[in-house]
C-alpha cells in the first residue's frame, strides 16, 4: 500500500512541477526549496537534550502555535524545538514570529528515504502535528523513531470527513499511528471516531488560536498608523481580511453602493495571497472608487479602497477598524480566522461558508459578537456602519467570547509533557 502511495506521489509531483515552477519561481520569484525539502541543509543533532518536532502547514497554523511554543520554552528551556512548515508564506511567518524555535525548515518530501533522513539527523523525542496535516510516510517514520505522535488543535471540515470516509481503510491505517488527538470541538472528536479512531485517544482541548497574543496598540499608535496611510479622523473603516478570489467583486460593489450615502466610509481589503494585489486593483477599477496599495501609499493622495499587499500587518489594521469582515466565507472556501478582530473587540462579519470554523462561528453568532452576511443588502448594511452603538456592543461581546474560549495551551502542554516522558515506542506492525 505504501508502495502504491509512493508511485502516486512521484507521478503527482512530476505532473505538478511545471505549474509549481511557473507560479513560484517565475511569477513570484521564490526559491523552490528542493534542497531543503530533501534534507541537504539539515544540521545533525549532537546534544543530548530532549527535543520535539512541530509541523504546521502555513501562516494560520504558524500563528496559532506562537503561544504554545512560548509556553513550552518557558517551562522547558532546555528542550530543543524544531519547526517545519509546508508553504513559503508559512516559512517566512515562522522565521518572523517563532523566535524561540531552535530550527525552522521545510517539511520533507514524503518519500520514506527522505523522511527517514530527517529523523536520523534531528532525533526528536516527540512529533507534533498541527490541525490536519497528514503525510503517510512522515507519520510512519515518526511512529517508529520517536516516543509518540501528538495531533494538536485538530479539526476536520465536512469536506475532509466525506473524503476520509470514502477511503476509511487507508485513512484509519495512517491515522492509527497517532498516539493522541487533541481536537477543537466535540464535533471533530465525533468525526474522528466515525473514521475509526478509538474514543480514548481523542480528547477535546479547545482551540489554540483562541490563545492569541497580538500587539495591543495605544490610541496614539492607532492614530499615527491612520495618519500614515491618510485616514481622516472622521472616517470609518471596514477591514476585509483574507479575501479569496470571487469575493472582491461582491464586496467592492456593496461598498461603492454604501458610499453613495456616506462618503466617510473606507475599505481596507487584504487578499489572502498578497501576490493577487494587482488583480484586485483591476477589479476595483470597475467601480467608482479610488484605489491605492499599502506598499505604494502616496501621502496626501486620497483613496477609498486600500489593498493590503503585505504579510503580517493584517492584525494591526484590524485594530484601527470599526468593523471586520472575514474572507473565504462568501465563496465555498470554508472561511478564515475570526479571532484576530475579536481580540481587538471589533464586530465580526462573515459569509455563509464558514465550514472550517463552523463551531467558532456558531458560538460568536449566538453570543451576539458576529453576524452572517448573505445578500448584497447585508453587505451594504455592514459597510454603512450606521448603528455605532450596536457595533460597539458586538465588539465587546467578541472580546468576551474570545476570553471564554481560552485554556487549550495548558491542556496541550500537559499532553506533551506526558508523551515526552512516555517509554520509547516500538516499530509498528504491518509497515509494508
Amino acid at each position: 500500500m505504501y508502495g502504491l502511495y509512493a508511485l502516486f506521489l512521484f507521478f503527482s509531483l512530476v505532473a505538478y512541477f511545471p505549474f509549481y515552477f511557473v507560479r513560484s519561481r517565475i511569477l513570484r520569484g521564490e526559491s523552490l526549496r528542493f534542497s531543503q525539502r530533501c534534507g541537504f541543509a539539515l544540521k545533525k543533532k549532537t546534544s543530548l537534550e530532549q527535543s520535539l518536532w512541530i509541523h504546521a502547514v502555513s501562516v494560520g497554523e504558524v500563528l496559532s502555535l506562537q503561544n504554545l511554543i512560548h509556553e513550552i520554552k518557558k517551562k522547558h528551556p532546555d528542550w530543543i524545538v524544531y519547526f517545519s512548515c509546508l508553504t513559503e508564506a508559512g516559512f517566512r511567518m515562522a522565521r518572523e514570529k517563532l523566535k524561540q524555535a531552535d530550527e525552522i525548515f521545510f517539511v520533507p518530501l514524503d518519500f520514506r528515504i527522505i523522511v527517514s533522513k530527517f529523523f536520523r539527523h534531528l532525533k526528536p523525542d516527540l512529533f507534533i502535528l498541527a490541525e490536519s496535516e497528514f503525510w503517510p510516510n512522515l507519520l510512519r517514520e515518526a511512529s517508529m523513531k520517536t516516543k509518540g505522535i501528538l495531533l494538536v488543535n485538530g479539526r476536520m471540515s465536512a469536506r475532509s470527513f466525506k473524503r476520509y470516509k470514502k477511503m476509511k481503510f487507508w485513512v484509519s491505517r495512517v491515522l492509527s499511528r497517532i498516539n493522541l488527538f487533541l481536537v477543537q470541538t466535540e464535533r471533530d472528536k465525533m468525526m474522528l471516531e466515525k473514521i475509526g479512531m478509538a474514543a480514548d485517544i481523542v480528547r477535546v482541548a479547545g482551540n489554540l488560536k483562541a490563545e492569541i497574543e497580538l500587539p495591543l496598540l495605544e490610541q496614539q499608535e492607532i492614530r499615527k498608523l491612520r495618519q500614515s496611510i491618510g485616514i481622516a479622523d472622521q472616517a470609518k473603516v471596514v477591514v476585509a481580511g483574507s479575501v479569496r478570489k470571487g469575493e472582491e467583486d461582491v464586496l467592492i460593489s456593496a461598498f461603492s453602493r454604501a458610499r453613495e450615502k456616506n462618503r466617510d466610509i473606507l475599505l481596507i481589503l487584504a487578499p489572502r495571497h498578497p501576490d493577487r494585489s494587482n488583480e484586485v486593483a483591476r477589479i476595483c477599477q470597475k467601480y467608482p472608487v479610488q484605489v491605492q496599495k499599502r506598499t505604494g501609499v502616496i501621502p496626501g493622495k486620497k483613496w477609498d479602497v486600500l489593498i493590503l499587499d503585505t504579510l503580517g500587518e493584517l492584525a494591526s489594521f484590524y485594530s484601527l477598524s470599526d468593523a471586520a469582515f472575514v474572507g473565504g466565507s462568501l465563496v465555498p472556501w470554508g472561511g478564515h480566522n475570526l479571532l484576530e478582530p475579536a481580540y481587538y473587540a471589533k464586530p465580526v462579519f462573515f459569509g455563509p461558508h464558514m465550514d472550517n470554523f463552523a463551531h467558532l462561528a456558531e458560538i460568536f453568532v449566538e453570543a451576539g459578537a458576529a453576524r452572517i452576511v448573505r445578500k448584497q443588502k447585508d453587505l451594504e448594511e455592514m459597510f454603512s456602519l450606521q448603528n455605532e452603538k450596536k457595533y460597539r456592543e458586538m465588539g465587546r461581546a467578541a472580546k468576551t467570547t474570545l476570553r471564554s474560549l481560552q485554556g487549550a495551551t495548558e491542556k496541550t502542554i500537559q499532553a506533551i509533557e506526558t508523551l515526552m516522558g512516555a517509554p520509547k515506542r516500538k516499530a509498528g506492525d504491518g509497515d509494508g
